[in-house]
């Protein structure tokens, strides 16, 4: 496509898609305390998501919603009651979800551009999959921890490592799609989708609107789901239909998906062209910087968080590979001195999911540090620390989210 068709492609985006868019407190030396949350700040859920589990999450704010550490517990789907939340701006009306099927979603960058209802997209395929939905930010809290001593700041919400979750997404796939509309255009690079969010009057709708672009190789993952774990995606996860982009930050799987098209460059959308880049600490962002997209290997114990008894004990977790799978997982109980392999446990729901893990320990009375790291599939292992980066996004240390343990 040349420019001419970009200009295109916004008022596309914007006008033809009806104007709407959008999408442990660490100690001082890195490890993290048992009691590692992120400051509970006592607030009521807001009214979108009143229907969830109240003592299960941190509320930071509205639209940030924490799941607490120890709600991980042993499970391997996250319920939708219990899952984090991160909006950048308000939910659409809840009349969106009055009839799902008749949700319409305009595609472009095709040889047939066309609207389809969810009822449509419903006749061109199914399918099902597991994935981690883990927002950008989840680990924030390690690196403003981080950078204490250095009197640098990292803004934006402190998240530990409950802004995540495992769930199941069952929706078209955009590949069964894109060959219903007769192939992708020549000159495309990236699956650029808006979210179906109403913006305010009166602003650029490009300093607010949900828009992101992936690049033309997720394809094959990218489904557009309308539900999960079994049920109608609520309006609070972006129902009725929301771009899922597995192995992706959760930035990237566009809520309330409203038009997607394939497109030569990324949308000149603020969310994209100057947020969730990766930018160093001392300045801003800028569109060269490399965009937040796949999520990296990382694991977090889950049990025991505080306090155990001596003897004979599981030590227990979650790990994921992010964009790859999952190889294994490596306990250490003394700060990551010394390392011993854990067992992967319990079913493999796929590359894109997490996993459980089990490590039997022999502990004495006395104080433990105790810390996970992961291995993909590509042979690339969690580091001690993340390289720290101004937005605070893609934490994978195993450093910050470890846990003092306190025997007796």
């Amino acid at each position: 496509m040349d420019s001419s068709l970009d200009v295109d492609r916004r008022s596309f985006l914007i006008g033809g898609a009806g104007a709407a868019a959008a999408v442990a407190v660490a100690s001082p030396g890195g490890t993290a305390l048992a009691q590692d949350a992120a400051p509970k700040v006592k607030a009521a859920l807001p009214k979108y998501a009143d229907w969830k589990d109240a003592s299960a999450l941190i509320v930071h704010s509205d639209k940030t919603l924490e799941m607490k550490r120890e709600e991980f517990g042993n499970s391997l789907i996250t319920p939708e009651s219990k899952l984090y939340i991160r909006n950048n701006i308000n939910p659409p009306d809840a009349s969106v979800i009055a009839n799902r099927d008749s949700w319409k979603v305009e595609f472009g960058g095709v040889k047939y551009p066309k609207s389809l209802t969810v009822a449509e997209l419903k006749t061109l395929g199914v399918v099902t999959i597991a994935t981690v939905l883990q927002c950008s930010g989840n680990g924030r809290k390690y690196f403003q921890d981080q950078v204490v001593s250095t009197n640098q700041k990292i803004t934006g919400t402190p998240w530990t490592v409950g802004a995540a979750g495992c769930v199941v997404w069952t929706g078209v796939p955009l590949k069964s799609v894109v060959e219903a509309l007769g192939g992708i255009a020549d000159g495309a690079k990236f699956i650029t989708g808006t979210g179906g969010e109403t913006l305010p009057d009166g602003l650029d709708p490009l300093s607010l609107i949900v828009e992101r672009s992936v690049p033309l190789d997720t394809l094959d993952n990218v489904i557009l789901a309308w539900d999960v774990n079994g049920s109608p995606i609520s309006l609070a996860h972006g129902g009725p239909l929301r771009m899922i982009v597995p192995g992706y930050s959760g930035v990237n799987n566009v809520k309330y998906i409203r038009a997607l098209v394939f497109t030569p460059k990324q949308t000149e959308a603020k969310i994209q062209k100057t947020n969730y880049r990766m930018h160093p600490l001392d300045r801003k962002a800028t569109s060269d910087d490399p965009a937040v997209w796949a999520m990296n290997v990382r694991s977090w114990i889950t049990t025991p968080l505080t306090s155990a008894k001596s003897g004979a004990l599981q030590i227990t977790g979650l790990a994921f590979g992010g964009i790859n799978a999952l190889a294994k997982v490596e306990v250490s109980t003394d700060g990551g001195t010394t390392w011993k392999d854990a067992s992967l446990s319990g079913p493999n729901l796929g590359r894109f999911a997490w996993r459980q893990f089990t490590f039997p320990a022999k502990l004495a009375a006395g104080a433990y540090k105790v810390v996970c790291r992961a291995t993909d599939s590509e042979g690339k292992v969690q580091p001690k620390d993340t390289e720290i980066n101004g937005g605070g996004y893609l934490h994978n240390g195993w450093q910050g989210p470890g846990i003092d343990l306190s025997v007796t």
